[in-house]
């Protein structure tokens, strides 16, 4: 067929209006778009004034934030701070010419451990204060030991110790020193209530009272022994009290005179003196 004989077609192609295909959103979906994204807009200004505000707040700097700074030797931090959590540290240190204070509302436990051990442990808290470790030392600002304790000993490095207690110190074993002194017009006792009381030393005991008098009382016997030496009592007078007297000679003269003997076991009594010695004749108090 040829274009002469179809010529309506081209005549209604010619009339018609071409269809133009719409691109985008419209309507209800560009209102909701829009309506997003002065939400988002929203958001963002808010977060940034947030931002803002907590950097203001917190004092926010190069240097670091609020009362902590960041330094080359490490964290430094300014008044009051808190910890929640343990704190790990290889030193802690005021400011210098600041005191450093540890505050807690229980207790607060300072712990040295070796791996999962626990070598030494200080724990202050309303009960007292507690230490755990081998040895506890104590010394001066020059460096002298003061005070020492393990397991084996404990030792008081400094030239005095003083009592302050009305009941003096009490020792439940033997005690090791040179020198026992009272304070200056002040009486010093040796007292063992139920048990009894020993003084030894290698080389000597030496008693001395200066200002005042020496008195020992016991319940049963009281001993002076030398193994090697002797016993001097060295005194203006000495006084033997009641002191055993023993049986007089029949014959002969009483004389108002007495001379001390000595038994085999050691006991002490008063004969009646006379030309020769009296001891063997009055000695019935030995029996």
């Amino acid at each position: 067929m040829t274009q002469d004989q179809c010529p309506h077609r081209n005549n209604v192609q010619s009339t018609e209006k071409p269809y133009v295909y719409k691109v985008g959103i419209y309507g209800w979906r560009k209102r909701c778009l829009y309506f997003f994204v002065l939400l988002l807009m929203i958001l963002i200004l808010v977060n940034l004034a947030l931002t803002i505000w907590i950097l203001k707040v917190m004092n926010f700097t190069i240097d670091g934030m609020g009362n902590l700074r960041i330094t080359e030797k490490g964290l430094k931090l300014e008044g009051d701070s808190e910890f929640l959590k343990p704190l790990y540290a290889k030193e802690i240190q005021s400011r210098p010419g600041s005191p450093l204070y540890l505050q807690s509302s229980r207790n607060v436990s300072v712990n040295i451990l070796n791996g999962s051990n626990l070598v030494s442990q200080l724990v202050a808290g309303s009960h007292g204060v507690h230490t755990r470790g081998k040895m506890l030392e104590v010394k001066s600002s020059r460096g002298k030991l003061l005070f020492s304790a393990n397991e084996q000993e404990v030792v008081v490095g400094a030239e005095r110790l003083r009592v302050m207690g009305a009941e003096g110190a009490v020792f439940s074993s033997s005690v090791e020193t040179p020198h026992v002194r009272a304070e200056p017009f002040k009486e010093l006792r040796l007292e063992s209530p139920t048990r009894a009381l020993f003084m030894e030393a290698p080389k000597g005991v030496h008693i001395l009272a200066e200002a005042g008098d020496i008195q020992a009382t016991c319940r049963s016997d009281l001993r002076l022994k030398s193994n090697d030496g002797e016993i001097t009592l060295d005194a203006k007078t000495i006084k033997l009290l009641r002191l055993p007297e023993g049986k007089a000679s029949p014959t002969g003269t009483r004389q108002p005179v007495f001379e001390i003997c000595v038994c085999p076991n050691g006991k002490l009594f008063l004969s009646q003196a006379g030309t020769g010695s009296t001891c063997q004749v009055s000695n019935n108090v030995c029996l």
